[in-house]
């Protein structure tokens, strides 16, 4: 793995097979697609950062790149993707040997280049989209955070405030004499136009004839722009005063009915004025939603209490009544926003559904936030809301307005991209007819990015013979090229280039080779994305099944053994951990929707789709620490032996953190031994775990939820779900001070079992 890692650190890409499969059948062979996870704006201290535009081949528009080759003399240079010969300019007169310039480094795989006077004056942009329909000690948690957040806005950035509940109040703010609000109904769909017209913007002026550029050209002129867009360091007065005197949505609720709430509307009235008065800067709605959508276009359960909200069943069976026409509208709106180059952030706060799952395409292909939590008052809320905003050291490097590019080998064709991003539909030689998640394109919009938004590319090899062993050799390699154009935090424009270049093997023998470069984390977290992203798009699609069949095959295709003879089955250590992680996938939240409602897996799938691969290994297999007075803190097995009566453990699963005391702990725990000064080292024994998980909850977006418990109490559930039940209710040999699971589930020893069984078949 460190070798990965390695790679990782240099050029922040981590591929499945390091050593690829050179043709189709030895590619579809290998069941794992060729693919990589990029993190495109990943910080790296060590990253030169030129002065100067990038130089591009004059045939593919690939940019000049350690792999190219130079011809010093004549002063040309050839381009490794396209063979192309490309004559110097002027001012690369004195390049030689002894004097390259930094892009033709060989350590500088990865490079920035920013262009002189292209900072982009337009500030950042924040619309605020408050839920009203919520009980007052809500309101009372969201009013304080938001002030919170109010005052650690960027002094130049742009602030607005639309309130939505039974009716949607779009606020005035620079108009500070009186406050003053444009209302809109929310049952019905606003155009633009009216958007414009209703909110008088084109009062001293003619209105502009159609068919010019929205925007500052619409003949919106900066005063009425002001009126709803206002710089944070003039508008904290009025915001807060706002705030103070917002009360919840005054409406009556009849008893049998849910409260009026529409989200939908609110959500597009925001898009459209930001799309009238700020297009192309880098905007973010943020969206704090206390509760289910039951107005509007977007509606995902009607008023009647009687009508229960849609469940994962319902949504199998079709008898979800609202759901098509909601996802319909916010696709709608996903397409509007990218259009615009602006973001949705979610922060959906309730022990309800809202809507998660179908506003997923929306916040998805915007590249925006998503924090899920039972209440505004809960940390998980709090803190992941302070995280965004926050300038220190764990700052997320906020960007906006990014463009992704690639470039491939001509044997080689791109499937598409799984994970924050829309296809800009640049149909070129490069895209596959296969196309998963947003592919026929060779470029995608990616209106928002942060440090750790990481993409999913999935491959396609093309080449479909193998040439003789002699011209195999010499030219084997494969190019990949990643652009990422995009606003800096600091509001320059940058591109980003990242070249890599991996070996190809073909024909027999190569397996050895392809056991060498195989990344079994990259791999189990594409699995994991890749099985999401089908059972999200096929009806009758059996998870369960297609990861069976996926494990079984690449386990007789790479595993020692004698045909018929399980006990002489073996795998490679690079592959030694995968089933493992196949197994932990199986039984996790992204493939057992049973327990979860759709808005839980659509959450959980999002975040999976834009975390880099030790984040998203985590999510998939947990990993657990345990203390006790014996040693220092270790690893512990991710298995029900892994408790006992006098050992604390630390389970991280990514969304939870679960401090686990056994049960003698507890006891010692609850009758004050930890006070007394002769119990020192039990003290110090019960603040280390907290002193863990406090390190990782600082690092981590959105905050993880920390869950406290002992065994056997209620909450000791979250640990005793996530362990391998290696002792169940029905199995003998239980040893005393540990702990059974309660679970027809198989165990990774009978999972394991079977599975050496069929791959040596």
């Amino acid at each position: 793995m460190a070798e990965f890692m390695e790679l990782e650190g240099q050029d922040g890409v981590r591929m499945a097979w390091n050593v690829v499969p050179g043709t189709k059948q030895e590619a579809s062979n290998c069941v794992v697609p060729v693919s990589a996870i990029y993190t495109p704006i990943k910080p790296f201290p060590n990253m030169p950062v030129l002065p100067y535009a990038p130089l591009r081949c004059r045939n593919c528009r690939s940019v000049l790149n350690p792999f190219s080759i130079v011809d010093f003399a004549a002063k040309i240079w050839i381009c490794p993707f396209c063979f192309q010969r490309n004559h110097f300019p002027p001012h690369y007169a004195s390049i030689s040997d002894e004097n390259l310039p930094a892009e033709l480094f060989p350590q500088y795989t990865t490079i920035e280049y920013q262009s002189p006077g292209e900072a982009s004056s337009l500030p950042p942009v924040f619309m605020f989209v408050l839920d009203t329909s919520i009980i007052e000690e809500e309101m009372a948690f969201l009013k304080s955070s938001l002030s919170q957040a109010i005052g650690l806005l960027p002094d130049n950035s742009l602030v607005g405030l639309i309130t939505f509940g039974t009716l949607v109040h779009v606020h005035e703010l620079g108009f500070g004499a009186i406050p003053k609000t444009y209302v809109f109904k929310g049952s019905k769909d606003v155009s633009k136009d009216q958007l414009l017209e209703q909110m008088s913007f084109f009062l001293n002026k003619p209105k502009p004839t159609t068919g010019v550029i929205a925007g500052a050209r619409d003949g919106l002129s900066s005063e009425s722009i002001a009126r709803f867009l206002l710089p944070a360091s003039e508008c904290e007065f009025a915001l807060n005063s706002v705030l103070e005197e917002l009360q919840k949505d005054p409406w009556p609720i009849p008893a049998d009915q849910r409260a009026t709430r529409c989200t939908s509307t609110a959500l597009s009235v925001a898009a459209s004025l930001l799309g009238a008065c700020v297009p192309g800067s880098g905007a973010r709605i943020m969206a704090f939603i206390g509760g289910p959508s039951t107005e509007g276009p977007g509606a995902i359960v009607s008023k009647n209490l009687s009508e229960p909200i849609r469940s994962h069943k319902d949504l199998d069976k079709d008898s979800a009544p609202h759901y098509h026409k909601a996802v319909k509208f916010y696709e709608a709106l996903a397409k509007q926003l990218v259009h615009q180059g602006h973001v949705l952030d979610l922060f959906a706060c309730a022990l309800d559904q809202v809507g998660v799952a179908e506003l997923k395409v929306a916040v998805e292909r915007t590249g925006g936030l998503v924090v899920l939590a039972e209440s505004f008052g809960h940390s998980v809320f709090k803190d992941s809301l302070r995280r965004v905003f926050q300038s220190e050291d764990k700052d997320l490097g906020i960007s906006s307005n990014g463009i992704f590019e690639i470039n491939c080998s001509k044997d080689i064709k791109v499937q598409g991209i799984l994970g924050p991003c829309a296809s800009l539909e640049k149909k070129g030689p490069l895209c596959s007819d296969t196309i998963v998640g947003q592919g026929s394109t060779s470029a995608w919009k990616m209106c928002g990015l942060d440090q750790a938004t990481s993409l999913c590319l999935i491959f396609e090899i093309v080449k479909k013979d193998i040439p003789d062993s002699t011209v195999q050799s010499s030219g084997n390699q494969f190019y990949f090229q990643f652009l990422t154009y995009y606003q800096h935090s600091t509001g320059e424009m940058r591109l980003r280039v990242t070249t890599l270049s991996r070996r190809w093997v073909a024909g027999p023998g190569s397996i050895q080779d392809l056991i060498a470069g195989f990344d079994q984390e990259a791999a189990a977290v594409v699995m994991a994305r890749f099985v999401s992203f089908k059972m999200e798009i096929e009806a009758e699609f059996d998870p369960i099944r297609w990861l069976d069949k996926a494990l079984i095959h690449i386990c007789s295709r790479f595993g020692d053994y004698q045909k018929d003879s399980p006990s002489s089955f073996s795998l490679s250590p690079r592959f030694s951990i995968f089933p493992q992680f196949m197994f932990h996938l199986r039984r996790s939240q992204f493939v057992q929707v049973f327990n979860n409602s759709p808005d839980e897996t659509a959450y959980f799938r999002m975040i999976l789709n834009r975390e880099n691969v030790a984040n998203s290994v985590v999510m998939i297999q947990p990993s657990l620490i345990s203390y006790s007075f014996q040693s220092a803190p270790e690893p512990a097995l991710l298995d029900v032996a892994a408790i006992a009566a006098d050992r604390i453990l630390l389970l991280d699963s990514y969304f939870t953190i679960v401090i686990f005391h056994g049960s003698t702990i507890a006891q010692w725990r609850k009758a004050g031994y930890h006070n007394q000064p002769e119990h020192q080292a039990f003290a110090q024994l019960l603040q280390a775990p907290r002193g863990d998980a406090d390190a990782i909850i600082k690092e981590r977006f959105p905050v993880p939820r920390l869950v406290i418990c002992d065994q056997h109490g209620s909450q000791a559930r979250f640990l005793l779900a996530k362990l391998n039940p290696s002792a169940t209710y029905n199995s003998d040999g239980h040893h005393p001070g540990g702990d059974i699971i309660f679970t027809d589930d198989v165990s990774f020893e009978v999972f394991l079992d079977h599975l050496q069984r069929l791959a040596v078949q």
